[in-house]
């Protein structure tokens, strides 16, 4: 979700859904330490809950970016170990780590005695050749034992050589079941599950088996398929009855953000999925697209 979930698509959501957990982009470590921290890591405080997730291998400085996004005012802190990108690999931080569960676990150890909200890892269920709910209870058991409780898994394992991200995504086959066994096996732990889910009908039925469910890019090319999220699965009212409502609320954030100096594409291009699937969704996109 890189240049994706950013702080203005994430207001965005936040009208249609107040009560589902939002992620940031993944950020390295180093760069929260060592890089622009306003410009990386500042958001409004409507959007919580938000996690912010980050990369990294280097214990000492994750736990030093943990312990600045706690600062920031954010709710949860994850770490990436599921990313199967090549800038990512060369990095020593993703998926690969999911061969060091060792480091992953002397990182979150890290990560944890910085911070007081918590700490929890998003990974795959295997690399290359490794797969399989026994080399994925070998990783998680590594890394709960320093205390992590909360893992949320991609369904898929990930090839570090010869595919991109986007094939990453698409190509290794779906395995709900070895989440779904993960669970079985570890109850006391909190499983969350990702990959392949499009919509809240999808959601529902994962939660017969795991504790959560993650909506990524159908989210963004639809985000108004979360709009029952809040009643269907927290109980709480739903915040605006319509499309329209929604630009309503947003319209005076977009005028405080071009005060500020932010560039309408900014924020426009994140709401071109809003009327997705509706009468006139293309002359809506046209016009945002061309007229921003």
């Amino acid at each position: 979700m890189m240049e994706w979930t950013d702080r203005h698509f994430r207001f965005f959501l936040r009208q249609i859904t107040r009560h589902t957990l939002l992620y940031t982009e993944m950020v390295t470590a180093s760069a929260i330490v060592h890089g622009d921290r306003s410009y990386l890591l500042a958001f409004n405080p409507e959007e919580q809950p938000v996690a912010l997730q980050v990369g990294g291998s280097e214990p000492d400085d994750l736990a030093e970016a943990a312990r600045i996004g706690q600062d920031f005012g954010y709710a949860e802190i994850n770490l990436n170990v599921g990313c199967p990108s090549d800038r990512v690999q060369s990095g020593r931080f993703g998926a690969c780590l999911m061969a060091e569960p060792e480091l992953v676990a002397e990182c979150v150890a890290a990560m944890q005695s910085a911070v007081d909200i918590p700490v929890t890892v998003k990974t795959r269920i295997g690399i290359d050749d490794t797969e399989g709910i026994e080399f994925l209870m070998e990783f998680v058991d590594t890394v709960s034992e320093v205390g992590c409780r909360s893992f949320a898994v991609h369904a898929r394992k990930a090839w570090l050589k010869g595919l991109s991200p986007k094939q990453n995504r698409e190509v290794p086959p779906l395995c709900y079941d070895v989440v779904h066994e993960l669970k079985n096996r570890r109850p006391d732990l909190e499983i969350i599950i990702n990959g392949g889910i499009e919509n809240l009908d999808a959601v529902e039925e994962q939660l017969r088996f795991v504790d959560g469910a993650m909506i990524g890019r159908a989210a963004y090319h639809d985000p108004w398929s979360l709009a029952d999220a809040d009643s269907r699965f927290f109980q709480q009212a739903d915040p605006l009855a319509s499309r329209a409502e929604v630009i309503e609320v947003l319209l005076p954030y977009v005028s405080r953000e071009l005060g500020r100096g932010t560039g309408l594409h900014s924020i426009t291009r994140h709401v071109l999925g809003l009327y997705h699937g509706q009468p006139g969704a293309r002359r809506w996109r046209q016009i945002l697209s061309e007229r921003a």
